[in-house]
């Protein structure tokens, strides 16, 4: 099948509310500076210009804003949502309205969430940004007309890099993905910092409860998971981490936090929350434990850390408890309260990451892009980590748009430091 020379018209909600989305996007706009100027750079070089780009990433305003980088430096853009939950439709609206081509509404049903992936690569990318990994995987099983189009693209997630990093070992990943998610300026800000503020601003709007005097089950301490365990510190929580890495079990008690098996938290935890990238991390052996009132919150990408079904099959009725918190009433009376329906509760149940956060993470997906496309053909199929220098360069735009100025190395500095011959003696 050829590709068509356009993607589809956009499919979303209701076109009349993009005034909403105009509002949002005009608000992060200035807190993203990363992202401005490396769309004046885009722009001014060309070197997008005339790609086709199809992403999948959570539509909401800073990824929206991104979206136009792209289409504003003369690429071609469609994109869809990356979970049925997360997408916000005003934003979609206003995509739309700019003339980006946008599949998703909130709430998709599993089919429509695949048609949606579908009319993404129908135009046949030559890039591709993903968020979990189900562009990708969408066009090597359901779409593999598409693939020879694709030149490259870079992965967003944690859980996206595991995925790609099975399809490689496979062998059947058929062009290069960068993890960009591995960077340090996204790993170390975007994935500590912003999902430990999200997170917890997603449970507080969703249950309208105090988090001091509670103990918090964070179940993953990779750099998620620091931060959801930092931030509910920061906000008077105990803290119980369950792990199954050693090293970060005994990060997490140098740290300050109490450490032990989920299951022995299970039956101490107020508010649990998954955040490992695995599935059945909570479990019915869990439910039977847990305090009345419990509240359990995925931070995951998938919605498959806390095991839904187990829950359904321990309750005796399912209510409401209030917009966004399911009710699970078991036998003997005990209540437990699933927030988000088990997805991602920061993008499901709030607005995700903060601006300044994001601004660094798109900064670097601007940057892999730009790089696979030039690399591609030396790259070949597989995943590949994002250079350094580029890695670099955000970290300098970021401290520029501050009117940060740090130190350089002297050059007698850098000569000692490539130099073996100095030292006691």
């Amino acid at each position: 099948m050829t590709a068509a020379a356009s993607p589809p018209p956009s499919r979303i909600r209701d076109p009349g509310r993009a005034a909403s989305g105009w509002q949002k996007i005009r608000w992060v706009e200035p807190h993203m500076p990363v992202v401005a100027a490396l769309e004046r750079r885009l722009a001014e070089c060309g070197s997008l210009r005339g790609r086709r780009i199809a992403i999948c990433l959570h539509l909401e305003a800073k990824t929206a804003r991104m979206a136009l980088a792209l289409h504003r430096a003369g690429a071609q853009v469609a994109i869809c949502g990356s979970n049925p939950l997360s997408t916000q439709d005003d934003v979609a609206a206003a995509l739309a309205e700019a003339g980006v081509a946008v599949y998703a509404w909130h709430g998709a049903t599993p089919a429509e969430y695949a048609a949606f992936l579908d009319d993404a690569v129908a135009f046949g990318p030559h890039l591709v940004l993903d968020d979990g990994g189900d562009l990708v995987a969408h066009l090597h099983t359901r779409r593999r007309d598409r693939l020879g189009s694709v030149r490259g693209g870079t992965e967003e997630t944690t859980t996206g890099v595991l995925r790609l990093q099975a399809m490689a070992r496979d062998g059947v990943l058929a062009f290069p993905m960068v993890a960009t998610n591995d960077a340090r300026m996204k790993q170390r800000f975007d994935n500590r910092y912003g999902t430990g503020q999200s997170v917890w601003d997603g449970i507080m709007r969703l249950t309208n409860l105090v988090v001091a005097g509670k103990t918090v089950v964070v179940c993953g301490y990779g750099w998620c998971g620091k931060g959801v365990a930092e931030r509910a510190r920061g906000l008077g929580a105990r803290v119980i981490v369950c792990e199954v890495d050693p090293i970060r079990a005994n990060e997490a008690l140098m740290n300050g936090h109490q450490v032990m098996p989920s299951t022995e938290a299970a039956a101490l935890g107020d508010v649990f929350v998954t955040v490992t990238g695995c599935r059945d991390v909570l479990v019915a052996e869990h439910f039977r434990r847990m305090k009345d009132g419990a509240l359990l919150a995925n931070a995951g990408h998938f919605d498959v850390e806390i095991r839904k079904p187990d829950l359904e099959a321990l309750a005796r009725r399912v209510e409401e408890g209030r917009p966004g918190v399911r009710t699970y009433v078991l036998d003997d009376g005990r209540r437990l309260h699933l927030l988000a329906d088990g997805r991602l509760v920061n993008l499901a149940g709030g607005d995700g990451h903060p601006a300044e956060i994001m601004d660094l993470s798109f900064g670097l997906q601007l940057l892999a892009l730009e790089w696979v496309d030039r690399e591609a053909d030396r790259l070949g199929p597989g995943v590949h980590p994002l250079p350094e220098a580029l890695d670099r360069e955000v970290a300098s735009l970021h401290l520029e748009a501050r009117g940060i100025r740090i130190d350089r190395l002297r050059p007698e500095q850098v000569a000692y430091l490539a130099s073996w011959r100095e030292g006691t003696a």
